[in-house]
């Protein structure tokens, strides 16, 4: 069931949207080739807790970090570790969850340090499938028709789609319904009314959208190895229209 969030509900995420969209500010002046993902997590580990926000991702089915640092061809759910060192010309995703007052906001955004044009331009598809995605979040369209903005932007570059993976609502929880696929046909699902919270999050690929789950248990890959792009905001759906909370 979809939940419709309160006043209450909604005055408590938009200041853990604010406060995480902080962090990320933060993060594109410190992060940096040669450190390691594992000292990026406590960076933002004391991050979050400067702002009194709490991680929603430490702890989530046993996950020891408070972010999932994916490089390269890995696509999400990328495991900090002490031994993986940023290189030059790598494309890193940071994705974070953490709640104020108990309602949550998620973020991911894309850094990359090298100078690839193609790479670059899947940064760039990727924020604007993103955009394209928040601007059909509005009440009385239905739940598909961001699906379908989002990969009807993507594929039109030619890039790909990841279909295993989805976003989806958002609130007390970091996972509620409804799942939100990045692909599909416009006009489908439930209609979407004010009050709703969605986490949208566009992954997409410079290859073949299939992907696996790494040894590990949680580490995302593509399967042909090409690199992967994954962006992600948290939005209200408001009788003015979509409000995305985790931008300042």
């Amino acid at each position: 069931m979809i939940s419709i969030k309160n006043k209450y509900a909604q005055k408590n995420m938009i200041e853990a949207g604010r406060l995480l969209a902080e962090v990320f500010f933060d993060l594109q002046s410190y992060i940096k080739p040669g450190m390691t993902t594992f000292s990026i997590d406590l960076w933002i580990g004391r991050q979050l807790k400067n702002k009194n926000l709490m991680s929603a991702m430490r702890g989530y089915m046993g996950y020891k970090y408070v972010s999932c640092i994916s490089i390269n061809d890995e696509v999400v759910h990328g495991i900090p570790h002490e031994a993986r060192y940023i290189q030059p010309d790598d494309l890193v995703k940071v994705d974070v969850c953490a709640s104020w007052n108990g309602y949550c906001a998620d973020m991911a955004r894309c850094f990359y340090f090298g100078n690839d044009e193609h790479v670059k331009k899947l940064i760039d598809v990727a924020m604007s499938s993103l955009d394209h995605g928040i601007a059909k979040s509005i009440s009385t369209n239905h739940l598909s028709d961001i699906s379908a903005a989002i990969q009807l932007t993507v594929e039109q570059y030619g890039f790909g789609v990841v279909r295993d993976f989805a976003g989806h609502g958002i609130g007390k929880k970091m996972h509620e319904d409804p799942e939100i696929l990045n692909y599909g046909a416009p006009g489908k699902g439930p209609l979407i009314q004010n009050g709703m919270a969605f986490a949208l999050e566009p992954m997409i690929t410079l290859g073949n959208y299939e992907v696996f789950v790494m040894d590990d248990g949680w580490t995302v890959k593509t399967v042909d190895k090409s690199f992967a792009a994954h962006v992600e905001d948290t939005v209200l759906i408001t009788e003015h229209g979509p409000s995305v909370i985790t931008r300042l």
